[in-house]
């Protein structure tokens, strides 16, 4: 299941995140370096099946394991506490992202947030910004891209980080160049923080690995495509995928 994903990143410590992302960046812009959209999002399946069993191995064997382990020690306030604290953490790079793409008041409401909840809101472990009405902005590098005009590329599944296409491949790249976390040389900072968003993240997959009917790839696949169609079209979506025909509110 820890192929489904939301707007969130940095399951593994973020050095090994930085060098293979850049190497997986790399091959994915030389493949696509057309200016055209690929006719068939998904043209490496049978590979991408190789790699969708062993990341589904891997979550069975590791992630899963320690999701439950979480839940079941961490109360309900705490798990809130750490998933608002990284919800902070990718309020930073919305506002840069904003910045980036010429929108002035998401970056303004974006950096509102994450002042207000890093001050008000004990380093975000509150979501006081909320309560005051500063709505989330939510975008990443992958979005900026796509108004910036790079094409999409193909879908891709990596080992342990899961589907990508070259654009969100390579945005997640400069949003890990560009986070809160990458400003510290701490490295057992940067572990504990990546291992903690991992394993919260998964915990808050339970529920939602229930919705998923047929074929699991498929099925991810699609999910995963119509939510980065949602992001980059401002939420006009429109479903063109073979096996997605509920429309979920699921974050990157």
């Amino acid at each position: 299941m820890g192929e489904v994903t939301r707007h969130r990143r940095g399951c593994f410590p973020l050095a090994a995140q930085r060098h293979f992302l850049l190497l997986l960046a790399v091959f994915l812009l030389q493949g696509c370096a057309s200016n055209q959209e690929v006719t068939n999002s998904d043209p490496y399946e049978p590979f991408n099946r190789k790699i969708f069993a062993f990341n589904e191995g891997l979550d069975r064997q590791v992630l899963s394991p320690l999701a439950r382990g979480y839940r079941a020690v961490m109360p309900d306030f705490a798990e809130q506490g750490v998933r608002n604290f990284f919800a902070n953490l990718r309020d930073f790079n919305s506002a840069l992202n904003a910045v980036l793409q010429f929108r002035l008041e998401a970056a303004a409401r974006s950096s509102g947030r994450f002042l207000v909840n890093s001050t008000w809101g004990l380093l975000g472990a509150y979501d006081v910004a909320s309560e005051l009405g500063i709505d989330p902005y939510h975008t990443d590098f992958g979005h900026t891209l796509a108004i910036w005009g790079s094409p999409s590329g193909p879908y891709l599944v990596a080992p342990a980080f899961g589907p990508l296409t070259a654009r969100s491949g390579t945005g997640m790249v400069m949003d890990l160049v560009l986070s809160v976390q990458s400003a510290t040389d701490d490295t057992v900072v940067r572990v504990a923080l990546a291992g903690l968003e991992v394993v919260d993240y998964r915990a808050d997959l339970g529920e939602a690995e229930t919705l998923i009917s047929g074929d699991r790839y498929l099925f991810i696949r699609d999910v995963f495509l119509q939510q980065r169609q949602a992001l980059v079209s401002d939420g006009e979506l429109q479903d063109s995928f073979s096996d997605f025909e509920e429309e979920f509110d699921w974050e990157e």
